[in-house]
């Protein structure tokens, strides 16, 4: 396989990959880390790709195991979850200051999800993956994953609905 259609192949998902790195680590520098060591490895097992069908769902399996291990290293202790996917520059101030303190609050209540509500969650609403790619990234069946998300998703918006009723977490 020549170096052109290595590319064809990975760059349509390279983004995803830095995103659900992001999602799990710390940093931008941590992302980009892992999305190059991912990408080096796919590169090093180009040979192999005949053997995998879907060569997105393997490489997003990839870097969701790094990000974990990496996470479980020494240097683990100053991670946390950082989004801001979310920019609009079109609305007034007043709602911008608001919408970034709802993000913020969705990123500080995700830090306190289990550790595969907060994967599931990345991959099926930030990624868009469909319920059998995720199945088939995280070797669970379909059911799981659907009730790990509603799971996810009503912790978020009972946590949510309580800081903005209350203005205490």
């Amino acid at each position: 396989m020549t170096q052109t259609e290595f590319l064809n192949i990975v760059m349509p998902f390279k983004d995803k990959v830095f995103r659900l790195a992001k999602r799990l680590l710390v940093s931008q520098e941590e992302a980009e880390d892992a999305t190059q060591e991912v990408l080096l490895k796919l590169w090093n097992n180009k040979k192999q790709f005949e053997k995998y069908r879907n060569i997105e769902a393997f490489s997003m399996t990839m870097t969701k195991n790094f990000c974990l291990d990496k996470l479980k290293s020494k240097h683990a202790q100053n991670l946390k979850i950082v989004h801001s996917n979310y920019k609009d520059n079109n609305v007034p101030l007043q709602k911008q200051v608001e919408l970034n303190d709802s993000l913020d609050w969705v990123g500080k209540i995700m830090e306190d999800l289990p550790e595969l509500q907060k994967i599931i969650l990345q991959l099926r609403d930030i990624e868009q993956y469909e319920f059998s790619e995720i199945a088939k990234m995280l070797d669970m069946n379909e059911t799981a994953i659907r009730v790990a998300l509603s799971r996810a998703r009503k912790t978020i918006r009972k946590r949510l609905t309580n800081t903005h009723s209350y203005g205490v977490k």
